[in-house]
């Protein structure tokens, strides 16, 4: 009898007690709101963002109600207007080109490859193209490209960076945290990511004009000196005068939840990599299966896997992801024709132009992704492995057959 595995695939690990006791505390005092502060009290959220900045090695940090705000929030301060055209990743989530269309902006689609990371080359090209001064890049699933390579086409072409790190919190590039490159990053906490507040998210920066712009931005009103990780009152000068409020701040109850976790957060990204290379070991060598390799210079987090099954037809995806539902395994396929759930694409989003993009084309019709809680042992892992092997080596047998 082929083997089943039980486990829930959205199912995430308790909040530490002392993160349960911290809320307690905000609830039982009532001072939710950031700015609700009694004497010298210093506020969770503040305290949050002082210790994320110190965990990133940025000099300033926001936290704000989710990772797609700090992505339009920081799209604004570093200066995006109406109109202006911002290149992104063509293989990633709805919050992104969202965020670009927030602002009132223009997405320019980049193509990825087959390692999911953008085309450097097709960057260049667009760039050329397009006339676009802004890149939101979207480490999407986890994958970093180089980014030595990226930020010197960037900075030779004048194209400010902001990082999408909602799948990257405790990653890094050739020993440099992600999020450290670009002009600004952003940070979900989201359930499903690396810290989990329900919703939520971070932006950094060392750019202090940036971070005063993000600030009043947020919401802060005229109580910007109560935040702990932010410039001083002199890089709000004119940005309190001319920046919109556009509300978006964390509350206490939620940094309260996750000043908790931050401690915690390398050792869960070393728990994520071990599950996450259990699962790869595991489908390795697979036939017509292809393991997406990871950069000898990436450091990664191991959140989600994902891998290709190049060149099937669509009707063989969709057996092989029938079949291991079957089997208690949920993946999610990007080359679907409508969009279903999160897996939704470039050519879904028609708020935006559809470019012609045959490289990420044939990427997506393969593209098989599957989340790794951490409530899954490494033996869990080793399962699911082998039911997505079976069931690809099943499929891709009968497709054979069958041609």
């Amino acid at each position: 009898m082929d083997e089943r595995f039980t486990g829930s695939f959205t199912q995430q690990e308790p909040i530490p007690e002392e993160g349960i006791a911290a809320a307690v505390e905000v609830m039982r005092h009532g001072r939710l709101h950031r700015y609700n502060l009694a004497g010298d009290e210093k506020g969770e959220a503040a305290l949050l963002e002082q210790d994320f900045a110190t965990f990133t090695g940025a000099s300033y940090c926001l936290a704000v109600t989710s990772g797609g705000y700090a992505m339009a929030c920081a799209l604004r301060a570093v200066g995006v207007k109406p109109g202006d055209k911002v290149l992104s990743n063509a293989f990633t989530l709805a919050p992104v080109p969202g965020a670009i269309a927030n602002v009132g902006a223009v997405p320019v689609f980049v193509e990825v490859t087959e390692g999911l990371v953008l085309d450097l080359d097709d960057l260049q090209a667009k760039i050329a193209d397009s006339g676009a001064r802004f890149l939101l890049l979207s480490h999407m699933r986890g994958h970093i490209c180089d980014m030595d390579a990226l930020m010197a086409i960037c900075d030779g072409a004048g194209v400010t960076v902001v990082e999408d790190c909602a799948h990257t919190m405790g990653a890094a590039w050739d020993g440099v945290p992600s999020g450290r490159h670009g002009k600004a990053a952003c940070y979900s906490t989201q359930t499903y990511k690396h810290m989990n507040s329900g919703e939520g998210g971070f932006l950094i920066t060392d750019d202090a004009d940036v971070m005063a712009r993000a600030v009043m931005l947020s919401g802060s009103y005229m109580l910007y000196g109560r935040h702990l990780a932010a410039p001083g009152p002199e890089a709000f000068a004119e940005a309190r005068y001319e920046t919109p409020n556009m509300s978006g701040r964390m509350d206490n109850l939620r940094a309260a939840i996750l000043r908790s976790q931050l401690p915690r957060l390398a050792d869960q990204c070393a728990r994520w990599n071990e599950r996450y290379r259990a699962i790869e070991d595991g489908l390795r060598g697979t036939t017509g299966l292809t393991v997406i390799e990871r950069p000898a210079k990436e450091t990664p987090v191991g959140s989600s896997i994902q891998f290709l099954l190049e060149d099937w037809a669509a009707a063989d995806v969709q057996a092989v992801v029938k079949r291991c539902a079957a089997r208690g395994v949920e993946l999610k396929w990007f080359g679907a024709a409508e969009p279903v759930a999160f897996t939704s694409r470039y050519d879904s989003w028609r708020y935006a132009e559809t470019p012609d993009l045959p490289r990420t084309d044939r990427v997506l019709a393969g593209l098989m992704d599957m989340r790794i809680p951490l409530t899954f042992s490494t033996e869990d892992c080793a399962l699911i492995a082998r039911i997505i092997r079976q069931e690809v080596t099943r499929q891709h047998q009968a497709a054979a057959a069958a041609s």
